[in-house]
């Protein structure tokens, strides 16, 4: 089961009283275990990394799918999509390793790691090779800063 998986989580009461006869059923049996250990072991068996995780899931209201808030668009991409694009005019494929979200909504950071190396440089004199990139796009996909030509620096073309 995933945190994804999982359709509503009880309070945070209910879930530290899950832990407490966790604890206690396994003290009974002549394992013990600390309170926070039993709260750790019962976020790993709903899913969670870790009891701050499972904590700040049970906090969060209930939102429609997909997560989407009032008046924000959903990102262009996600982490771990595959996107096809071009970077500084060079054509690339890649993979999105993290995004975050900037100007309330209206911008994004994202990570880029590159199937293969994009020379970044026009010159034949020689090249300059970027394997991973951090870009800022809008919420098409395209970067608003741009090289001298007036080309954007980021351009996403598909997601794979």
């Amino acid at each position: 089961m995933t945190p994804n998986d999982t359709p509503a989580l009880p309070s945070v009461e209910t879930l530290k009283a899950q832990a407490r006869r966790l604890r206690e059923t396994l003290t009974e049996a002549g394992s013990a275990m600390s309170h926070s250990r039993s709260l750790e072991v019962l976020a790993r068996q709903l899913g969670y990394r870790d009891w701050n995780t499972l904590r700040a899931a049970a906090d969060r209201p209930a939102l429609p799918e997909p997560t989407a808030r009032p008046n924000r668009p959903l990102p262009p991409v996600q982490t771990g999509d595959r996107i096809a694009g071009r970077y500084l005019g060079q054509p690339f494929t890649g993979e999105v390793l993290g995004i975050a979200q900037m100007n309330g909504g209206s911008h994004y950071r994202i990570t880029v790691q590159f199937d293969e190396p994009v020379d970044v440089v026009k010159f034949e004199s020689f090249s300059s090779l970027r394997r991973r990139v951090n870009a800022t796009i809008d919420t098409t996909g395209v970067s608003p800063q741009q090289t001298s030509d007036g080309a954007p620096h980021f351009r996403l073309e598909n997601v794979l």
